[in-house]
């Protein structure tokens, strides 16, 4: 077995059994490869398709400076979402579900044209945007203490959970990006606070990114696929409690969305 199928086993093994695994870097797979980081994603995804699950899009992740520096990376790294992670807006995401779930909030990009070309321009994403929705993406990571690099988020589908997308669409020309400002409330307190600036200098840019990164690998965006171009502010761990915690996101331009986390026995002991 290659290193690659065994860290792609390792993680495909915590999702089954809900128990993290260890770093995978200078363990199972060499410190800095992101290469190999990305091939053991693929190894995962392509397990994943072939057993039914539906791809929708793409997220991007450490577009934030704030977040980059929570885990020492500096460039950004993508995934790949499916429709079994949708969950909407104020539906409880049940106990247990995720590992280590945290929250951020971000601007999701629903296309209407495909973005083959391998150099993708901001024009190109402006002209191929249907329109834009606020998002919470709850990631989660199947690393123990959210102990990562850039290796082991990478590999671990960009540290993927679920996301929750509000419902009232928006025109990319009825909002400016870089300037919106974004909050996220715990229970009506503000626990997260930034801007679209935060976001490689303006959401588009992601966006431009991926798509450029993504075409050069032969997995181009197409229309109707989902981008969750990634966090405003820093990400927010969420607590076990009994009552379960409810998060709001708010973004100007854009509206609001909800997510809303439901109570376990746990936090009831605590």
């Amino acid at each position: 077995m290659t290193d690659v199928q065994k860290a792609a086993e390792a993680l495909l093994a915590a999702y089954e059994t809900g128990t993290p695994i260890a770093p995978l870097r200078g363990t199972v797979l060499p410190e800095g490869d992101v290469a190999a980081a990305y091939a053991v994603q693929r190894a995962q995804a392509e397990r994943w398709e072939a057993a039914g699950r539906r791809p929708v899009g793409a997220k991007i992740g450490l577009t934030s400076p704030a977040v980059q520096s929570m885990f020492g990376v500096f460039q950004p790294d993508f995934g790949v979402l499916y429709a079994d992670m949708a969950v909407p807006d104020g539906t409880p995401i049940p106990a247990g579900k995720l590992l280590q779930p945290r929250v951020e909030v971000e601007v999701a990009f629903v296309l209407g044209r495909d973005l083959p070309h391998e150099r993708v321009t901001v024009v190109d994403v402006i002209r191929a945007t249907d329109h834009l929705l606020p998002a919470i993406e709850v990631v989660d990571s199947r690393i123990a203490g959210w102990d990562i690099s850039i290796v082991d988020t990478v590999a671990d589908n960009a540290s993927s959970g679920l996301f929750v997308l509000g419902t009232a669409p928006r025109r990319l020309a009825d909002v400016d990006l870089r300037l919106c400002g974004a909050v996220l409330e715990h229970h009506g307190e503000p626990v997260s606070v930034g801007a679209g600036a935060a976001c490689l200098g303006n959401p588009v840019h992601a966006v431009a990114w991926l798509a450029t990164t993504l075409a050069a690998a032969g997995r181009p965006l197409r229309a109707g696929d989902l981008v969750l171009s990634g966090a405003l502010g820093p990400m927010v761990p969420v607590p076990v409690t009994a009552e379960g915690p409810v998060y709001e996101a708010r973004i100007s331009g854009l509206g609001s969305v909800r997510a809303v986390f439901a109570g376990s026995a746990e936090g009831a002991k605590a």
